[in-house]
């Protein structure tokens, strides 16, 4: 099973349960079944499992195909700034792991409350003996005309995002596209966004006449408009929808006032309601939402509920705030600790578009209310804090939301401010005592219940126990209580509570891993040795990852150094390469690609030529250039002619070059003592045979070569990785070179008489660099870490440990040097164009050939 396999299980539908009841289960514990697969439903899971993970036996049935993720961050998925696998919150294995029975693509239709049993949409019946229902909100459609046409979605799921990002695909393969907006609030600004990031024309069509009227005032709902526009959006405020028009799918939208606005794709964002369908099917007490007690119980008492579909004290909320903390007096009550919801006092932070507002409590005035208002229309910063007998009753900010977290605080304490209230618009800083106040100070005098991280519900005092439990650096609380993990607006606060916490002790050497994880690159490389790991998802169960499936940074690194460990038994896992090693070519800007034939030292041959410019015409390639590293660069072919392009290569005696591997890319070379009057040794020859030997080697990151002739050094081998110098006596070997954004010279290896030598203390060199340095970390970097002496030592002066590297090297290429084109073109095309998989033109996909 590959990693997308495992982040997205296939839906599973069954087909014998009409009749009969699942067979009973030999556990006697009590069976909780959890209807929904989202956020509210699986952190109340988290929550019960924190406090007793014995007490039940769990079922989950979920409506999507996918595990859980984290719905608050679709829009950076649309936007092409995260993937979907970097916002699962909980992977497959978390469910193996805590022995969560997890059905996904199946939802609950029907419970019978007699009976104890919930049937889902295939037929399977279930009984339960507590029943949670998290089946969130439904999205608000708008009930006009040509609302069912193709093209006309939501903004809820994934499914929605896949649609948005083939609908901005098709535009932009048709020159162009056009999409409209229905809704000016979070989820249809977000939207708006995203596919103006994708390319396609957007307008967002609001009824009312402030954007996201329900958490910005006026001015704060102008200013953004105005940035909005200032970055190619059409923003259309107090305009009504009459219609949706088109023939067999959407083609635009018409107002009321008889305006017509073109679109291919329309996007419904206007709302959302508590999904209370099933409950009310069920008999239970229904209203707004699903009513519930402090105890989040329905008026069933088997049966709970939580989230966006509930209503409690004749309340609804649609932020995460309050279901994290529905989710914990769910836990407490479930385990016998009857600790009572008593509803939620909420706040707004968000980044709309990448723009910072905030907001909270009652910001519409009324009597007795008094308006205190910063405006910075340079800056783009606006704050009004609204006052009511010396209490702040009501926040908005825009631009700077930097003390919404005091005002917040504040309000939620009903704290009298009349003391400073004559500084309070400019902030913590200046109410507490001046503005050259400490920020650490501010965070300092934050309560242990202040809320930190509002996309995870971490507390101050969460993220202060999981420092002083051992996470001393940002990434080990982020892998720890998720404090930071998802959006990072909270970043400044987790770095000042590490210093508040522990001063001088904040990890300042080397940074973990990633996120997933408080290891570094080092402990991993050590602990898959130490203990024999032989899996990717080995090393995440057996190093507490706090993701099981990791994420888009530590994927690749541990591909590599399981390859690099287990040459020959470990399967390289494909799914965890960047995208230009699963292409097998460079990716461009365009989202064409272009493919680099090796030439061994730089030398071709008629046969090689010819093949290359019937490439070149035979599939319209725009442009060869000559590389760097004396080869031919082929631009601008499609994705679909790579398999073509690949064996038409091959069939010449050409095999892939690797411009696009953290590999061995090229070894340049001079003409030597062939044919220059000035060459010392045959440096061609050499250099020949050093590319036959490393090629195909997978490294840390690229690996460039060069032999020069003799001390003029035309092949420029003083700034490559492994640069071999030729001289009347023999050769000069020399490490670490980078001609990259920062030169850097090599340092003098050594000397050797012989190139069966030069190419054994080549061979060394490569493999101790494989084997120590951190992965995407260079030669250069890394030699300047460990220092040019512990490489002599290892390389030069250790006769016994230099052949025993070699020889690992060697065996290691016994299995590296099969041509990866070969394999491609020799295979069933429809499973590589299965496999290759569209991929978002992200800045961390682009990556250069050289």
């Amino acid at each position: 099973m590959d990693f997308q396999d495992r982040i997205e299980p296939q839906q599973t539908l069954a087909t014998d349960y009409d009749d009969a009841l699942v067979v009973p289960c030999d556990d006697v514990r009590e069976h909780l079944v959890v209807v929904g697969n989202g956020m509210a439903g699986c952190r109340a899971v988290e929550e019960l499992l924190a406090r007793d993970a014995a007490r039940y036996r769990v079922t989950i049935f979920g409506a999507e195909p996918h595990v859980n993720y984290n719905r608050i961050m679709l829009s950076p998925v649309l936007a092409g700034e995260k993937t979907f696998e970097q916002i699962v919150i909980n992977t497959r294995e978390w469910y193996d792991e805590n022995g969560i029975d997890l059905i996904t693509a199946d939802p609950v239709t029907a419970i019978d409350r007699a009976a104890k049993t919930v049937t889902s949409r295939s037929g399977r019946t279930m009984h339960y003996d507590r029943l949670l229902i998290a089946t969130g909100s439904d999205p608000f459609i708008i009930p006009v005309p040509g609302k069912d046409l193709p093209g006309v979605i939501s903004f809820r799921d994934m499914n929605d995002v896949d649609t948005m990002l083939a609908a901005a695909e098709a535009g932009k393969a048709s020159g162009g596209g056009s999409a409209v907006v229905i809704g000016g609030g979070l989820l249809g600004l977000e939207a708006a966004h995203g596919l103006t990031l994708r390319g396609m024309k957007v307008t967002v069509i609001h009824l009312m006449p402030t954007l996201m009227e329900r958490q910005l005032d006026e001015a704060a709902g102008w200013l953004l408009k105005s940035a909005l526009e200032a970055r190619g959006q059409t923003i259309l405020t107090g305009a009504d929808t009459a219609e949706i028009y088109g023939e067999g799918k959407v083609e635009g939208v018409r107002l009321k006032d008889g305006r017509e606005i073109p679109a291919s794709l329309v996007v419904m964002a206007v709302g959302i309601r508590p999904s209370i369908a099933l409950a009310r099917e069920a008999g239970l007490e229904v209203n707004r939402g699903i009513k519930v007690d402090d105890h989040m119980a329905t008026s069933d008492p088997s049966i709970f509920a939580v989230g966006e579909c509930v209503e409690h004290d004749g309340q609804v909320y649609g932020l995460v705030a309050p279901l994290w903390d529905m989710c914990r007096s769910l836990a407490d009550g479930l385990t016998d600790q009857h600790t009572g919801y008593r509803g939620s006092v909420t706040s707004t932070k968000l980044k709309v578009a990448g723009l910072d507002v905030f907001s909270a409590g009652d910001f519409s005035g009324g009597d007795g209310c008094e308006d205190i208002v910063l405006r910075d229309a340079a800056r783009g910063v606006y704050k009004r804090v609204v006052v009511k007998d010396d209490r702040i009753v009501g926040a908005v900010l825009y631009g700077d939301t930097a003390d919404g977290g005091w005002y917040f605080d504040l309000l939620r304490k009903g704290e009298n401010v009349g003391e400073i209230r004559d500084l309070l618009i400019f902030g913590q800083a200046f109410a507490s005592g001046g503005a050259a106040l400490d920020p650490k100070a501010a965070v300092a005098a934050l309560p242990a219940d202040a809320e930190i991280c509002g996309c995870n519900g971490v507390s101050k005092g969460q993220v202060v126990g999981c420092i002083e439990a051992g996470a001393c650096s940002l990434d080990a609380v982020r892998a720890t209580c998720k404090a930071s993990a998802s959006c990072g607006q909270c970043t400044g606060l987790v770095e000042n509570l590490l210093a508040l916490t522990l001063g001088e002790e904040v990890k300042s050497g080397p940074k973990t891993m990633c996120k997933c994880t408080s290891f570094t690159h080092d402990d991993v490389r050590r602990e898959i040795v130490a203990q024999d790991m032989r899996s990717i998802p080995e090393v995440m169960h057996k190093l507490h990852w706090s993701t099981p499936d990791g994420c888009s940074s530590c994927r690749p690194a541990l591909n590599y150094y399981l390859l690099c460990a287990l040459p020959g038994e470990y399967v390289d896992d494909q799914q965890s390469r960047f995208v230009n090693e699963r292409m097998h070519a460079n990716i461009q800007k365009d989202g064409t690609y272009s493919v680099v034939p090796r030439m061994w030292g730089g030398l071709t041959n008629p046969r090689e030529l010819r093949a290359i410019a019937d490439v070149v015409e035979k599939y319209n390639a725009p442009m060869v250039k000559v590389t760097g590293g004396q080869r031919l660069d082929i631009f601008g072919i499609r994705k679909e002619d790579l398999t073509a392009v690949w064996a038409d290569l091959n069939a010449a005696g050409m095999v892939s070059g690797h411009a696009y591997g953290k590999s061995l890319r090229t070894v340049k070379t001079c003409v030597g003592s062939e044919w220059c009057r000035f060459g010392t040794q045959d440096s061609t020859g050499l250099g020949v045979k050093t590319e036959r030997m490393t090629w195909g080697s997978w490294m840390p990151h690229k690996f460039k070569i060069a032999v020069s002739g003799c001390p003029r050094n035309c092949a420029e081998a003083t700034i490559k990785d492994f640069g071999i110098v030729c001289v009347d006596s023999g050769y000069e070997l020399h490490v670490g070179g980078n001609g990259g954004i920062h030169v850097r010279a090599t340092d003098l290896l050594c000397k050797v008489n012989t190139e069966e030598e030069a190419l054994e203390y080549c061979a060394a060199f490569i493999q101790v660099y494989r084997e120590e340095a951190r992965y995407l970390e260079r030669t250069a970097p890394w030699i300047e870490r460990v220092g040019v002496a512990y490489v002599k030592s290892r390389v030069v002066e250790d006769e016994a440990g230099r052949k025993a590297l070699a020889d690992r090297f060697h065996h290691s290429q016994r299995y590296s040097q099969d041509d990866p084109w070969a394999q491609r073109a020799a295979g069933d095309r429809a499973d590589l164009h299965q496999h290759l998989e569209p991929t978002p033109l992200t800045p961390q996909v682009l990556e250069a050939a050289e």
